[in-house]
């Protein structure tokens, strides 16, 4: 895997992005940012303008501006959309006098607890951006963090009000006490509203390395998961998994005093997620062929669909036969991305 990428091409196709907003539709967020970010990070940095040129009809351009966000008003306009462009501006801002690493201990804390925002892209989107910086700084970098961070702020939304369940020992056997909700045609912030109860896990955690320790469980167990109930909803049960790895990416450079917190927000996350798209009952599933990480990345890159290369990502982090599977469900599953 190259993380590092030299080559100057995922700033390019950063540098590219930065033009378009990140939300599409009023609501449906802009996955460009991420998927050129994975691709790099496997590699595949030279295929990133192609993506981006099949995925741009999907691309808009920022809303107006409102009013700027200051260090003395943001908490009033916390969670409100209409603010992305002032919320990015401010990000743009505060990154251009201060070290990265600074800003981002200071604002995770805030945004923790509305990282279900933008269907956990929120989240998703600043994890990719904080392995960028990680692997090497450049200004580009910085900028998305700061697209990322203000996309945060502004789809900012908590997940309040759910009685509390008991769980289990294992990530994965308190996933599979997660109570299903009724589906019907509900949107996400619907579902997200019908989410009454969930189950508690790792929730006496205190210690950093151990809350490392049951978040990597958690990317594991939600990753497997995926390949025997994708077919609850192949496209939104991807985030039970990607979204608790954006957290697991960042833990490195956040203050260890944060990783315990932040394990328990994304356990709440990957719950939320599972209640709201699950099946009824899981399915056996077995691949057709059974291919290394590089097939996979390569046929998740040219089936093309933005969720199928992301959970393919978090996948070969995972890097085990049951996690390539789960990625390969998700080639099998899932539309092709059309230009």
């Amino acid at each position: 895997m190259d993380t590092t990428d030299t080559s100057g091409q995922l700033e390019e196709a950063l540098e590219r992005l930065h033009a378009a907003g990140p939300e599409r539709e009023g609501w449906l967020s802009n996955h460009a940012p991420m998927v050129v970010e994975a691709l790099a990070a496997h590699g595949h940095a030279g295929a990133a303008h192609r993506w981006v040129d099949q995925y741009r009809h999907k691309l808009e351009d920022f809303p107006d501006r409102l009013a700027p966000v200051t260090d003395d008003n943001w908490p009033s306009a916390l969670g409100d959309p209409r603010r992305i462009t002032d919320w990015t501006d401010h990000f743009s801002r505060t990154l251009a006098d201060r070290p990265w690493r600074d800003v981002l201990a200071e604002w995770w804390p805030r945004l923790l607890p509305g990282m279900y925002g933008g269907a956990t892209h929120v989240i998703i989107r600043v994890g990719h951006a904080v392995r960028a910086l990680e692997a090497g700084e450049t200004a580009p970098r910085r900028t998305e963090l700061a697209h990322a961070l203000g996309y945060w702020a502004a789809r900012h939304q908590p997940v309040t009000g759910f009685a509390v369940l008991p769980g289990a020992p294992t990530a994965r056997e308190s996933l599979d006490a997660v109570p299903v909700i009724a589906k019907g045609h509900l949107g996400f912030l619907d579902r997200l509203a019908a989410v009454h109860r969930l189950p508690v896990w790792a929730d006496d955690i205190t210690d950093p390395d151990l809350a490392r320790e049951r978040l990597t469980e958690l990317v594991r167990a939600t990753t497997h998961r995926y390949a025997t109930h994708a077919h609850g909803e192949p496209t939104m049960l991807v985030h039970a998994a990607t979204a608790p790895n954006a957290v697991l990416r960042t833990l490195d450079s956040l203050p260890r005093d944060q990783w315990a917190p932040s394990l328990r927000a994304a356990w709440t996350a990957s719950a939320a997620v599972t209640a709201m798209y699950a099946p009824d009952e899981p399915v056996a599933y077995r691949p057709t062929a059974r291919l290394t990480a590089e097939e996979v990345m390569e046929r998740a890159l040219a089936h093309g669909d933005e969720h199928v290369i992301k959970l393919t990502d978090t996948a070969l982090d995972v890097g085990d036969d049951l996690a390539l599977a789960a990625a390969q469900r998700a080639i099998e599953l899932s539309e092709p991305l059309v230009s």
